[in-house]
This record gives C-alpha cells, structure tokens and sequence, in this order.
C-alpha cells in the first residue's frame, strides 16, 4: 500500500447534521422526504406536512456534535474524511445572489477541527441536498438556469475553502438516475418528479448534461482557484454480471455496465460516447446541447474517479431465472444469483466484484480511482454500552483484500478508502436509523427517539489497527 493512502470514513451533511432550518440554513429536497423501511418507500412531500416524519431535520446532531465526532475520527487514526456542504446552508434558496455567512463559518469551523488532527476534508459539493427552492420555482435539473446557480454555489465555497480543502467530488452518484422507474433517484440526483405525459429517459438525459456540463464548468474553475485542487466524480459502482454464458445474458450484463458508465465517459473523456448520440437520434431526442457546452466538456475532465461500491447485480433474458423484487434498484432484468449472500436488506454480498469494478475502471481509464464509500448496513444490536459487530468486521475485512489484491496484484491506483456511514448516519434509501452502517453507534431509534449519545463498537478498534498498520494488519 502507497504510504500516503487516504484511510478513512464518509458521511454526508442531510444524513448527518440535523439543524435542517437553523442559523440561516434553507429547506433541501432531502428535508420533504419522509421515513420509511425496506418494505415502505420513503414519500417525498410537497413542502412539510405536519404529522409527518422527516428524520434528515434531526440527523444525527452533528451540527452540535461534530467536535466529538471528529474528535473520535481521529482517535481510529483517519487520514480523511469524506464529507459534503449542504448547499440550502450556504445559498437558502439557491437562486439569492449573497451567501449565508453563517453556513461558511460552520465549514469553516468543521474543516479547521479536521485539520487540527491533521484529517484530510474531502468535499462533494452535490450529495442529494439541493434547495428545495430550486425545484418548485425552476424544476430542478430540467431548467439550464441551475448551471449558473450551481457555478455560484461551487465557487463560493472553493474560494473560501481553498486552503482547507484540496480534494473535491462533483455530484454524488450522478448514474443512479438512470434507475428512472424508482422517483427516489430523479429526486435526489435532479429534484425530479417525472409527469406521466414526458418521456423519462429523455428528460434525465437532458438533467444529466446540464449536471456534466456544471461539473466540467466546476473542474475548469477550480483549478483557477488552486491549481493544486484534486477534482474527481463520483459513480455508484455496480458490476453487472451474466446469470449464463447465454450470449444473450453476456450482451445484457455488457448493455448494463454500458449505461453505468455513460457518465464516467463523459467526465472522464469529456465527449458523448457514440452509442448514446445514436440511441439520441433513432429516438429523436432533442436535447439542449450548445457547442459551448462541448467545448465545456472536452476541457473540463475529471483528475481521478471516486466509487461508491455495495453490492453487484446478476442480469438474465430468462423468464425462468428467479427474479428479484427489488423496487429500489428498479430493473426488471435482476434475478438472484447463486454464488452470493446478501444483507437483510438484500443487497448482495460480493467482496471479489469490488475487485472486478476496480480492474474494468483502471482498463478503461487508467486513472487515480478513490473508493469514497464502501460499508455495511445491518441491525446492530445494542447491549448495555457494548455493541459487537463481528458482521461488519467480516463485511468489510474481505472488502479491503479485495481493494489490495486490485492494488498490488493488477496494478490499480487506488489512493483512498473511505467507510460509509464511518459513525451512523440516517439511511439515505430508507430514512431508517436500523439500518446502521458505522464504527459509532448513535443513541437514536427509527422514530426519532434517543439520547443522541454516542458508542464505540467493536469495529471502531479493528478499523484503528488496520489505518494503524495501512492494511498490513485487516
């Protein structure tokens, strides 16, 4: 392992921070959806409704905790930790010309904690907290006017921070949209609701490219800022294999990674591959693409590319494979496959297709790869101040031999490592709290009952040893 691997943990600022409408902070569309569970999507509302449950305005109390919390990281030994700025906090509605001076100085105070341990901030500016304002006066990402107010947003914050933070992701899983049958995806990737009359794929291709042409337009600006700034995007990595050596299995499972990595060829390549402009033209798309907005994103590509992995998926054209009931990934092509295990959640269990994910991305890229988000949700159980994990520990332990076989035995840069959910945040799919993901466990049940107290679990020791000895020891 390279002596300056970044080990640490990931949360996200709606999932964590609470304090949804405190020292100036505006309403994200994270704060209209309520809770839910594996059995029970989450609803997004219009506006807040009283006697509903919004489990993001409370988080976790990070907004109060953060120096424990940080305090905590340190102690397991971080290198990093991979956060994002709640945008309603530095611009309430999105569209206002002055930024919150409150929300700046809360970073501000937030990033010099981290760095007073001498853990690194790594900043995505998009993670599905966007101004609920943005979406009932503009639409969301349907509208080529949230290019500028993103632009604005960006910039404020990488020239305030520009000496704080050096490591930046763009938008947070900017490919789940492509899951258009599940609204949980339009919504907190673009703030979309898809009519019944619009024709779905062609409106997310149409948000997409306003969000691609806004990362570029981010990667050009910011190295303006610091020309030392490290500005990558994020993919939710998903390995799509072939339930058979059915030909007809192998093109879907090709077909499906193909789509994934639409966004990936963009940033990476900073052109449209030829296969979507095709798809484009037999479908008589017409998208609002400028010859500026190509230029924008031929000049504009990434500096390393960060993953978010879970789980893989099995595909078949078989009607007779068993199909997975799955509403949250929403893909009638999903069957159940035989070779892995899955959480009870399930989500499948598949330590080797990290591996896999990373060798397709490094032959297709050959670029810097950072795992930004890796872990474990599972239903600990609290026991008089003890909470043993050994689960999580197994989970994650045969991850990172994976993430060091791809390093050491194929050659793959991997510069970092980040565990989601590094101290229990709310689930961002299902709003639950026992869905847990941390090496901290957090006082506070499903309902929004708890003490907000904080525990370390038998992972919190294990994870320290392995920063400890840089993964000699797992």
């Amino acid at each position: 392992m390279r002596d300056d691997f970044l080990w640490g943990g990931a949360i996200a600022a709606h999932q964590v921070e609470g304090a949804w409408n405190e020292d100036g902070k505006g309403t994200s569309i994270a704060d209209v959806m309520t809770a839910g569970s594996k059995d029970k999507p989450r609803k997004i509302t219009d506006g807040i409704i009283p006697g509903e449950y919004y489990p993001n305005h409370e988080g976790i109390g990070l907004y109060r905790h953060y120096k424990e919390d940080i305090k905590l990281f340190a102690e397991m030994g971080f290198k990093c930790l991979r956060t994002s700025i709640a945008w309603s906090r530095i611009f309430p509605n999105g569209d206002e010309t002055d930024y919150n001076e409150e929300g700046l100085k809360f970073y501000d105070d937030f990033f010099d904690e981290l760095l007073s341990y001498d853990i690194l901030p790594i900043v995505t500016l998009a993670h599905f907290e966007m101004p609920y304002h943005l979406v009932k006066k503009y639409g969301g990402w349907r509208n080529r006017r949230l290019i500028e107010f993103f632009k604005q947003f960006a910039v404020t914050v990488m020239e305030r921070y520009k000496d704080k933070v050096n490591y930046w992701l763009t938008f947070n899983e900017i490919n789940n949209q492509r899951i258009i049958d599940n609204p949980i995806y339009s919504w907190t990737n673009s703030g979309i609701i898809y009519t019944d009359s619009e024709d779905k794929l062609e409106t997310m291709y149409q948000a997409s490219h306003y969000q691609l042409v806004s990362s570029a337009w981010v990667v050009k600006e910011g190295k303006k800022i610091n020309p030392n700034f490290q500005i990558g995007c994020v993919l939710a990595a998903t390995p799509n294999y072939p339930l058979t050596s059915d030909p007809e299995d192998i093109l879907l499972a090709q077909k499906e990674d193909d789509q994934q990595l639409f966004y990936t060829d963009v940033h990476v390549r900073g052109h449209y591959p030829r296969r979507f402009l095709k798809e484009w033209e037999r479908k008589e798309y017409k998208l609002d693409i400028t010859e500026e907005d190509l230029k924008i994103l031929s000049e504009g590509t990434v500096d390393y590319i960060g993953i978010t992995y879970y789980l893989s998926n099995t595909v078949s054209v078989s009607t007779e494979a068993k199909r997975l009931n799955d509403q949250l990934l929403g893909n009638e092509h999903l069957v159940e496959n035989p070779h892995v295990k899955a959480t009870e959640w399930g989500w499948a269990i598949d330590p080797i297709g990290l591996r896999y994910y990373l060798n397709m991305l490094n032959n297709r890229y050959e670029l810097p790869i950072f795992i930004v988000e890796n872990g474990f949700g599972y239903a600990d159980q609290f026991d008089n101040g003890r909470i043993h994990d050994p689960e999580r520990v197994e989970y994650l332990q045969k991850h990172i031999e994976q993430m060091k076989k791809a390093i050491v035995s194929d050659g793959v840069d991997v510069i970092g490592y980040t565990v989601w959910g590094c101290i229990d945040p709310i689930s961002f799919t299902t709003g639950e709290m026992k869905k847990r993901y941390g090496f901290i466990y957090v006082d506070r049940d499903n309902v929004g009952k708890g003490t907000f107290k904080r525990y370390k679990k038998d992972s919190f020791s294990w994870y320290q040893h392995v920063i400890k000895t840089n993964g000699s020891i797992i």
